[in-house]
Parts: structure tokens; sequence; C-alpha cells
């Protein structure tokens, strides 16, 4: 392999003093060097030749027993010394101290045409911030991040990538439910891909530790490798900075709600500082449209991260930064008009958003009403969010709302049966008033639904589809993975071969674990 090796995170940052691999609380430090632990039988089961390429690696490299070795932990590329991240973080909204790279090790970072790349394995083995835990992970979950990875960048959502998927031949212990029923699972590791890994929760461990001067040191960094058209060491560069990561953070959360995505875990240690899409625990697809919706057992009770709430977790994630930052800036006059921007960036974009996922482009002050309805309309019954719109596109602006007006998008209806009464005139109002408005839009049919193909996905890693893959993989069987990662490449397309995955969620799926609730176990 001919990687250009340009690490900056570990040469340029204060390391953790001590070198044994030991848990503690780690000091004005931002890494411990690690070294990843070894496997039994390492095995690559797939990788992503499109991101390779990218790196710099050719498709031999993938096949190479060099590749193997390296992105299972079980050898070192020479001269780069991997580091596992000290960073800390709210979550559920309680400050949890200390956290860090409890599972991940970053191996090195790679500069190729002009992009900064760092390269880190999740499941490789414990680390100083590990706790209580092994620091590996199960085939299971390490399916579901590889694929939902490499899903959501095809989809347009800003996210951290995936390399490879490997199996490390160990066997690892998991509660999968927490419920006091452990058994062991196929241990696995992943190795992710960012420009950086760099975390909200990466800046409030120094400032609650009040460890100012390494707050800065870590800031300058960011900075000058991530926004480098912004004044490093200044007030105002800070105050730019923490403007950016809103912002970004902003449009992501955005992306999520228009293809239906809930993360599951919106803790500040899972916010990246880039606005990216970061640590693929028990996240999920909204199938039924549901603002309530979550697919985190540990969040079912007080659904803090559910589907509607995410742009409000956002904001208190933002304000949790900002608290981090503010000893650098000293005044939370401008930090509050920043995030005042926030919420009213939200209503315009959302707006926009959602005006785009149902064809509407030109200005109109019953837009919000329209759309208020509509929402309120899909949660009246069980209705398939991607389902839904997609084929919304169908609908012509000069057809008649008759008997047959909800024919388009019938298929979306989980339980047909109950779409009738109260429920069905809700519908044909709301589709009489849609219509009208169509009528206001000066492109053709086909045009509105070219746009709103591009939009709204015909093709999500759906859960039931992810735990088909899971189950495929314990058996030896690795054909869906390869296809669903082929499959979800082009989520926009129509791809004949691949109708039966644009579907409604099987009824065996509704309360399956892996399809409908996940926890954290890994």
């Amino acid at each position: 392999m001919n990687l250009t090796i340009k690490d900056t995170f570990n040469t340029e940052l204060p390391a953790d003093h001590l070198k044994e691999n030991t848990r503690r609380q780690v000091m004005q430090a931002c890494f411990s060097f690690v070294t990843p632990k070894s496997t039994s039988k390492p095995g690559i089961v797939h990788a992503s030749k499109e991101l390779a390429r990218d790196l710099g690696l050719t498709e031999n490299d993938l096949k190479s027993e060099e590749f193997k070795n390296i992105f299972t932990g079980n050898s070192i590329l020479p001269d780069t010394n991997p580091y596992a991240m000290c960073y800390g973080g709210h979550q559920f909204g309680n400050w949890a101290g200390q956290l860090g790279d409890g599972r991940a090790i970053n191996l090195f970072e790679v500069n190729h045409n002009n992009k900064q790349w760092a390269l880190q394995l999740k499941g490789a083995g414990e680390t100083p911030y590990s706790r209580t835990a092994d620091g590996l992970a199960v085939l299971r979950s390490s399916i579901r991040e590889y694929l939902c990875s490499e899903a959501m960048y095809h989809l347009g959502v800003p996210t951290t990538r995936a390399l490879s998927l490997a199996l490390t031949g160990d066997q690892v212990l998991r509660d999968v439910l927490y419920n006091g029923n452990p058994e062991y699972e196929k241990g696995a590791v992943v190795c992710r891909v960012a420009p950086t890994f760099l975390r909200f929760g990466n800046f409030e461990i120094f400032s609650a530790r009040q460890d100012k001067k390494t707050l800065k040191t870590l800031s300058d960094y960011t900075i000058r490798h991530f926004f480098p058209h912004l004044k490093e060491g200044t007030k105002e560069g800070y105050l730019d900075f923490f403007r950016e990561v809103t912002n970004s953070t902003l449009d992501m959360i955005i992306h999520w709600q228009r293809v239906g995505f809930v993360h599951g875990v919106m803790n500040t240690d899972n916010m990246s500082i880039l606005g990216l899409t970061i640590d693929y625990g028990p996240y999920g697809w909204l199938e039924g449209y549901e603002e309530g919706w979550t697919p985190n057992t540990t969040d079912r009770q007080y659904k803090r991260y559910r589907y509607g709430n995410q742009i409000n977790i956002g904001l208190w994630n933002l304000y949790q930064l900002a608290n981090a930052l503010f000893p650098l800036i000293e005044d939370a006059k401008p930090l509050e008009a920043i995030l005042k921007e926030y919420l009213e960036n939200y209503a315009t974009k959302y707006l926009s958003m959602m005006k785009s996922k149902i064809g509407l482009f030109k200005p109109d002050g019953n837009d919000p009403e329209l759309l208020a309805r509509l929402e309120s309309n899909l949660q009246l019954t069980e209705t398939d969010m991607t389902i839904f719109f997609r084929n919304l596109s169908h609908i012509a602006k000069d057809s008649p709302t008759n008997d047959n007006f909800l024919a388009p998008v019938w298929d979306a209806f989980y339980v047909q049966e109950e779409v009738k009464g109260h429920i069905l005139e809700k519908w044909k109002l709301w589709f009489t008033d849609y219509k009208s408005r169509l009528q206001k839009e000066s492109i053709s049919d086909g045009e509105r639904a070219e746009k709103m193909n591009k939009v709204n996905p015909k093709y999500v890693l759906r859960n039931y589809m992810a735990q088909l893959a899971i189950d495929g993989a314990d058996k030896g069987d690795h054909t869906l993975i390869n296809e669903f990662f082929q499959l979800l490449k082009h989520p926009y397309q129509e791809q004949s071969t691949a109708e039966k995955w644009f579907a409604k969620r099987p009824e065996w799926a509704r309360h399956k674990v892996g399809c409908s609730m996940l926890s954290c176990s890994s």
C-alpha cells in the first residue's frame, strides 16, 4: 500500500504522558497512544472500492494481506502511532465527565488529492477510555455502521464514511437488550473515515476541567486544519468557528429529517465538529411516519432523541459547545446571538426542505399551514414515509380528487382499512388544497417529479433490511451485505431488479429485535 501519511492530531496536540493502556482519568492531553488488539482469525468481509480510491488505495490493495492485517488491527503501518482521543460529553442531558474513544483507535491520517482523512478502527480493543468495557464490537452493529455510513453518503447526508468491514475470528459477549441475558456474538471491526473525528465533547472536557490552555491549543488546531479561512487564536475566529459549527449542525439535521433518519443517541460526544453524522449506534429509519419515534430502547421512556425533537437537541448540544468555548471568548452575547440564528435559520430551511419534498418551489404564505396539515395527516394512521413522499411525485396537478384520489400513495398505508371516514375526508381536503397549490407552480408535472425524486429517496436502509443482512452474515452468508451496499449507492434512482426493497416493513419485523428498537449494545 502506498499511502501518503500526514499525521497532525498526534503530532501537533498534547499527548497523554503515560504509555500503559490502563483505564484512568487523562489530564491535560488530547489523546493517548494505543496499540490495537491482535485477533485470532481476521478476515475482510467487505470494502468500499470507491472510498479506497479517494484515499489512494487500489483494488489490489484491498485484496492484500497487508490491508487485512492493518485494518483489523493486527499490524501497524510503519512510522505511524495509533491513538485514542480524550473527550467528555453530556449523555441524555447529564454531564458524564470523561468518556473518550472507548472502542475506537485512530490509525493515522492520509493526504490524497489535497484532502486530509483520518482512519479509525472501531472495535479494535481497549483504551484508557474504555471504562468497564472491552473495547470490542460485534458483527451485528458493525454491519449496521458499515452499510449506513455509505448509504448516508450516497443520500447526500453529511456523514463519516466506512472503508472496510472485517471479522476478527473472536467471540464477544454482549447483552443485546440490557436485560441480563448476555450471549456470545461474532467479533468485528469497521474502519471509519472522516476528515476528523473531533466532537463537541473534545472541547467540553477541557472547559469542564478549567484547562484553558489545552482548550485553546485544540481550538487553534481545529481552526488551522478544518477552518483555515478563519482567524486562528482570536476571539473573532472562535466566534466564527462556533457559527460555522452551528450552521453545519443545522444542515445535517435538516438532511436527517428529509430522509427520515433518527440518530438515536444525540449525546454531545456523538456530535461532530464538522456537522457529520457520527457514531451509528441504535439509529433507525422512520417507516411509519411518527414524530415521537425513537429507535433506542434506552430512550424509550422519555424519547429525548425522538425524530421530531432532533432539531431541538441539536440546539441544546450547541449550547453546551458554546459553554465550552466561552473561556476563549468571555462574552455570552455573541454566542447567544448565533444560537438564536440557529432557530431562525431552522424555520426557513425546514420549510424549504419540506416544500421541495412535495414539489413546491414558488413562495406562498399558506405553505406552512399546508405542510403542518400534511404532517398531521401522516400520523392519523401508520403511513410509510419513504413510499409516501416518493410516490407523491405521481400526482398530476390537474387530476380530479375523485374516489380514487389516493391511488398514487395507497401503498404507503400500513392498514389500508383504517383510511376511511374522517381520516379519508382529511386526506381528501388536503389533496384538494395541494393540487390547487400545484396550479401556482409554472413547471410541468414531469419537471416537478424529477425535482422531487432528487430529494425523496426510493431506497433507504430500512431496519429490517439491515437485520436480514445481519442474520445472513451470522450464518456466513454475506450476499445481502453486498446487495444492499450496491443498492444504496443509487438511492434516488429507479432500479428495476430491486423493486422488492421499495416496500413497507413486513409485519414479522414490527416488534423483532433489531428491526424496531435497538440498544446501545455493540
